[in-house]
C-alpha cells in the first residue's frame, strides 16, 4: 500500500440470509479523495458505507484502515469510528440534547477531552456549518436542513480522518437540500477525505475526485467524474446517467 492510501476494501461480501447484497467489492481511498458512490436504490451503496463504518459486519473480505483489517480483534470499533465518522440520512441526533451538547458528547465520552476543549471544538464546527446561532436549540426546534448541519458539525468535532455521508439530503425537503450540499461542497475544497453516497448527480459530478457507480451489489464502473459523467464505458452506466446527461 502507498503511504497515501488510508482505506482499502478487498473482496468485500455482505449477505443478509440468502440475499447477497455486496459481491466482491474492491476499491481504495487516498487521503484527500472525495469519492461519490452513485447508483439506483437497492444497488448496495448504503450497505457498503455501513460495512465501512462497521455498522454492518462484512460476510467476507477485508476492510483495511492504514493497512490493518478493521474486522480483526486488534482494533476496537469505537476507536476506529472516532477516525471514520458518519453522517446519516436521518440525522441521528440526540433529541434530549441541545445542538451544542450533541456536538460535545463524542469528544467528551470517546476522545476524553475536557469540557472547555470540547465546547470550543463544538462551537468552532457549529460556526463552520452556519449553526452558531442555534447552539441551545434542541433538534425538534430545528428544520431538517439545520439538523443535518448539526449532525455534520458533530461528526467534524471528532476530527476524523475519513467522513462518510449516507444520502445526506434524502430526508430533506427540496428547499433544504442546497444548504446541506453547500456545507459538503465547502468541506470538499478543504482537503478532507470524504465518501458520499448520493442521488444528487450534479453535485457528484462537481464535487468528487473519484466516482463509483454501483449496480446489483457490484462496482460496475469507477473513475474520475469526467470519465464517468462524460464518457462512461458500460452501457448500464450510460443508461443510469441518460436523464442527467440529456438534462
Amino acid at each position: 500500500m502507498s503511504a497515501a492510501t488510508i482505506l482499502e476494501v478487498r473482496h468485500l461480501v455482505k449477505s443478509f440470509g440468502g440475499n447477497e447484497v455486496l459481491k466482491d467489492i474492491d476499491f481504495s481511498i487516498k487521503k484527500g479523495d472525495v469519492t461519490c458512490i452513485i447508483g439506483a436504490s437497492g444497488s448496495g451503496k448504503s450497505t457498503l458505507l455501513r460495512c465501512i463504518n462497521m455498522l454492518e459486519i462484512p460476510t467476507g473480505g477485508e476492510i483495511l484502515f492504514h493497512g490493518e483489517d478493521i474486522a480483526s480483534q486488534k482494533i476496537r470499533v469505537s476507536d476506529y469510528r472516532a477516525k471514520v465518522g458518519m453522517v446519516f440520512q436521518n440525522f441521528n441526533l440526540f433529541y434530549n440534547m441541545t445542538a451544542l451538547n450533541n456536538c460535545m458528547v463524542g469528544t467528551r465520552r470517546v476522545l476524553k477531552k475536557d469540557k472547555e476543549t470540547s465546547r470550543k471544538t463544538a462551537m468552532d464546527y457549529l460556526d463552520k456549518v452556519g449553526m452558531s446561532l442555534f447552539i441551545n436549540a434542541r433538534p425538534r426546534q430545528l428544520s431538517g436542513g439545520q439538523q443535518q448541519r448539526v449532525a455534520i458539525a458533530r461528526a467534524l468535532a471528532m476530527e476524523p480522518e475519513i467522513l462518510l455521508f449516507d444520502e445526506p439530503t434524502s430526508a430533506l425537503d427540496p428547499q433544504m437540500v442546497g444548504e446541506v450540499l453547500a456545507v459538503i461542497r465547502k468541506l470538499a475544497t478543504e482537503g478532507l477525505t470524504l465518501i458520499i453516497v448520493t442521488h444528487e448527480m450534479a453535485f457528484a459530478r462537481d464535487v468528487s475526485s473519484h466516482v463509483v457507480y454501483m449496480q446489483d451489489g457490484v462496482i460496475w464502473e469507477e473513475g474520475s467524474p469526467e470519465q464517468i459523467f462524460q464518457n462512461p464505458q458500460k452501457q448500464e452506466t450510460k443508461d443510469f446517467l441518460t436523464r442527467f446527461i440529456n438534462g
